[in-house]
């Protein structure tokens, strides 16, 4: 059956991400230029913030998942190569397109600063550096090879990481951690990164990452799609806000009384009533 079918639009073209819809109500993302690790050029980032963009108002996806081709590399970060180009190119080709040499909003590959609705799993294929970890650090499920590497490098060739990745990782893993990582710029490993609660899980192998991570959405994708939008929202309101009662009042004052009014909160209670599979809605959140 051919999923994509049942979009209301069809999903934006990237140039250098692949999409695919391995099951109903999930998209998976796979960064497809990996004879140059998986790097970033400057349009692919406005091209996956539209496309992540899109998958939040698909009214039938739940979940995404992003990955990298190959076996080497998630992501090392931004292409360097185009970004010494067009230093070199001079201050005009900034100022006549300045868009095109920035990150949108939703920083690294739209990804590493993205608030968005719906969550994203990260299946960590091989080295995630630089803006490729940023891009981690912001998903909401992280699942790696075993011999996957993470690291913030930019020191080393006189940049920081400034995709978002910084104050993110040091709310996850903690000052000392997170200083020891980012001030030396080294890489640590997938066992490191599970010991810091920096990704959720190791695959049994690399062969089984996608099939891995399809089994995590799989999961999400089965609850009620409000439930999930509130939940996730609720979690990065905590996340982001200092005050815990204040970010209990911001979810609840925000979605209470919308949930509660809605199709499938009545569904989830009917469903349990008479045991048996709820039958969800798309969200209208």
């Amino acid at each position: 059956m051919d999923i994509s079918r049942a979009f209301e639009s069809p999903p934006p073209q990237c140039d250098g991400c692949d999409t695919a819809f391995p099951e109903p109500h999930i998209m998976l993302a796979t960064i497809n230029r990996p004879r140059q690790l998986n790097s970033i050029p400057y349009a692919l980032h406005w091209q996956m913030d539209a496309l992540f963009k899109w998958f939040d108002n698909e009214p039938s996806l739940r979940v995404a998942i992003v990955t990298g081709a190959g076996d080497r590399a998630f992501c090392v970060g931004s292409d360097l190569i185009e970004m010494q180009r067009v230093k070199k190119s001079g201050n005009d080709s900034w100022k006549a397109e300045p868009y095109k040499y920035n990150h949108p909003s939703s920083g690294f590959a739209g990804l590493s600063r993205r608030e968005g609705k719906k969550p994203i799993v990260a299946a960590v294929n091989g080295y995630a550096l630089g803006g490729g970890w940023e891009i981690a650090l912001n998903c909401d499920v992280v699942i790696a090879t075993p011999s996957a590497q993470f690291g913030l490098p930019e020191a080393k060739v006189g940049l920081y990481a400034y995709g978002g990745g910084l104050p993110r990782l040091i709310r996850t893993a903690g000052l000392h951690v997170a200083s020891e990582i980012a001030l030396s710029g080294r890489s640590i490993t997938a066992k490191e990164a599970l010991q810091y609660n920096l990704i959720n899980r190791i695959s049994k192998k690399p062969e089984t990452l996608i099939e891995e991570a399809i089994s995590i959405a799989r999961e999400i994708a089965a609850i009620s799609p409000d439930a999930m939008i509130i939940t996730r929202s609720a979690l990065r309101e905590a996340w982001e806000t200092s005050s815990v009662e204040r970010a209990f009042q911001n979810t609840h004052e925000r979605f209470y009384e919308k949930l509660m009014a809605g199709e499938n909160s009545s569904e989830g209670l009917i469903a349990f009533k008479e045991k048996r599979p709820p039958r969800w809605k798309p969200s209208k959140l």
